[in-house]
């Protein structure tokens, strides 16, 4: 069959006006306007420092304004689910914290979105270290002795969390159980400047908390570190064990964030931010800057954040559960 000249025109003019990303599957241009990373949390916390730490990287390396909006409230929930019903074009980005990505879906039944199904994961931020940590006379200086102490304590023994729900809470379930301390009392308090008063002062026996938070009441020795909930040791305290070393192998609790996608966002463009992203969180500048504020750098994978997501998801869903906890 023969094809007119003018036919072939036509079809040459058509493939010619197809973006060249959308033939070869690619992310083009990518991004060619602002982005827009939401935050679900106020303005000034760990997560929001580090958002504003990769959007200034991605904006020197993409030429293009990274704008960081702020949408806190409800646990996380309204700003996450913003995230969950833009447009999967890559210009609304989402960094979320573990409690609303990995946590809440346990903690209440009505959840306005799903964080598998509503997401695609692409690259894991930071990592925030719980430390255990207890009054600085305490008769303990290890978890091996405090649960001894606790043992021989068991109308007394507790814990305390900065509230019901935190990490700090469901890292001390998870110790509770691993520990067979079945009579270890949790006294929540709101929020962690309480809670460290009364754990300096005797009140609570151990804590869970934030390395930001209690990591300089440890250093002034106000508190003494039992151990640290990572699974390998962290460089700022060096010399401290974990816990899955201090006799419960296995045990990890942290924070961290991570940086997601809305489901259906292009794969090369979720690509494109994950490989810019990689670069920006393994520079010496934002390093040294999430180390003074008492994380780790991220970096990876979107794959390997894939995997981390569900097995965050079935480990605290497993403990909620077993704890019996609910925020509805």
């Amino acid at each position: 069959m023969k094809v007119s000249s003018m036919t072939a025109a036509c079809v040459l003019g058509m493939l010619t006006a197809i973006p060249q990303s959308a033939i070869a599957g690619g992310a083009g241009d990518y991004p060619d306007r602002p982005v827009r990373i939401i935050v679900p949390y106020p303005a000034g916390g760990s997560t929001d420092i580090l958002t504003r730490l990769l959007g200034k990287g991605l904006t020197q390396r993409w030429g293009q304004a990274v704008v960081v909006e702020n949408r806190g409230g409800a646990s996380g929930i309204i700003g996450t689910e913003a995230a969950a019903r833009s447009e999967p074009d890559g210009y609304t980005l989402l960094m979320n914290g573990s409690g609303p990505h990995t946590v809440n879906i346990s903690l209440f039944d009505k959840l306005p979105y799903d964080p598998v199904r509503d997401f695609a994961p692409v690259v894991r931020g930071m990592t925030i270290p719980l430390l255990m940590v207890a009054p600085a006379n305490a008769p303990y200086g290890d978890v091996k002795s405090f649960i001894a102490w606790a043992r021989q304590h068991p109308q007394t023994a507790n814990y305390c969390s900065i509230g019901p729900g935190s990490p700090s809470h469901l890292a001390g379930e998870l110790f509770k159980s691993m520990s067979g301390l079945s009579h270890l009392t949790h006294v929540p308090y709101k929020g962690s400047g309480p809670a460290i008063i009364d754990t300096i002062s005797g009140t609570c026996n151990v804590m869970f908390d934030a390395a930001l938070s209690s990591g300089p009441q440890v250093k002034n020795g106000k508190m003494k570190l039992l151990a640290i909930g990572t699974e390998q040791r962290d460089p700022s305290w060096p010399n401290t064990p974990t816990v899955s070393e201090s006799g419960l192998p296995g045990f990890s609790a942290y924070t961290w964030s991570a940086l997601f996608a809305p489901a259906g966002t292009p794969p090369a463009i979720v690509r494109k931010i994950q490989q810019d992203a990689d670069v920006v969180l393994r520079s010496e500048e934002v390093k040294k800057a999430l180390l003074e504020q008492g994380a780790q750098p991220g970096g990876g994978t979107s794959e390997d954040l894939k995997k981390f997501v569900d097995s965050e998801i079935a480990k605290w869903a497993k403990v909620i559960k077993d704890s019996h906890i609910t925020m509805n």
